[in-house]
């Protein structure tokens, strides 16, 4: 007679290798499950008011138009905390500028502020300080009429922007 001892099955190496594929499926599911429920409230690329949504992006084309009508430019110079933007062109009166800064990288260094009038088409204002990188920026009269844009690379220094007439009417 044969002595055949048998172990029990979990002392086995067959069954955790068979076992192991579908477990690894499940948790990468799971992983996956909890990516999607953090990042779907964030940035949904599905809109419920799609209408209003380009309604506004028209608007501010016809404030890039305008700006391009009027041949502005700004030279904006960043110097430490205080920003100073000189208009030219035919830039109309206004109670102060609006200036965002967005960075692409940082969400956490986009800053937005309002500029005083510092006469003779200057105005001026303090932001915390820029870090070296790619910025959007966006100026924007106080009153709506007009926008200009772009994107400045490298340390905050002096910058120039100019209205794209691109899109100026005839």
């Amino acid at each position: 007679m044969r002595d055949t001892q048998q172990t029990a099955w979990y002392r086995q190496p067959w069954p955790w290798i068979l076992m192991s594929g579908p477990a690894l499926v499940v948790a990468a599911g799971l992983w996956t499950w909890v990516l999607a429920a953090r990042t779907s409230a964030m940035d949904g690329l599905v809109t419920d008011d799609y209408y209003r949504q380009g309604l506004g992006i028209n608007r501010v084309l016809e404030r890039a138009r305008h700006a391009g009508e009027l041949a502005l430019a700004a030279h904006i110079a960043f110097d430490g905390a205080r920003v100073r933007v000189v208009l030219s062109g035919a830039a109309p009166a206004s109670s102060g500028l609006t200036l965002v800064l967005t960075s692409p990288a940082h969400r956490s260094e986009d800053q937005a502020l309002v500029l005083a009038p510092a006469g003779r088409g200057a105005y001026e204002g303090t932001l915390n300080p820029l870090a070296p990188g790619v910025h959007r920026l966006v100026i924007e009269d106080r009153e709506g009429r007009w926008r200009l844009e772009g994107a400045m690379r490298g340390a905050p220094g002096a910058f120039d922007l100019a209205a794209s007439r691109a899109g100026a009417r005839p």
